[in-house]
């Protein structure tokens, strides 16, 4: 029988623990801790987490699987926290990181939740 989209994203977020805003906050910041923004250019423009690495999670694979296109500091013995606009493509993201040997992930959930938790914020121009 075919897997529905639900049906995918609850999978994922199975495996991909949550983190809360608050908890994120807390690791905000910290050495070993690499905040990845799986959402579209267009939806990143607006803002995202500072510091965090925007990878568009339709190319997630190709740009952590290859060497000279994974972003500096993306390593799988690093704490890597996602987020996108609802957590869905977060959770996703997340059980594909974990196939590819990334142990300590965890889904966010969505920027605004970051937002309403006043975490930090920034605007790449």
């Amino acid at each position: 029988m075919a897997k529905t989209v639900q049906d995918l994203v609850s999978a994922a977020r199975a495996e991909v623990p949550a983190i809360s805003p608050a908890e994120a906050k807390r690791l905000h910041g910290q050495a070993g801790v690499v905040f990845v923004d799986v959402r579209e250019p267009a939806e990143v423009a607006a803002g995202k987490v500072k510091g965090a690495v925007a990878i568009p999670r339709g190319v997630l694979e190709f740009q952590v699987g290859s060497d000279e296109n994974r972003p500096a500091g993306l390593r799988e013995d690093k704490t890597v926290i996602l987020y996108c606009a609802g957590g869905g493509r977060a959770a996703l993201a997340g059980q594909t990181l974990r196939a590819m040997g990334f142990e300590d992930v965890r889904n966010l959930g969505g920027y605004k939740d970051w937002v309403e938790a006043d975490g930090e914020t920034e605007r790449d121009i």
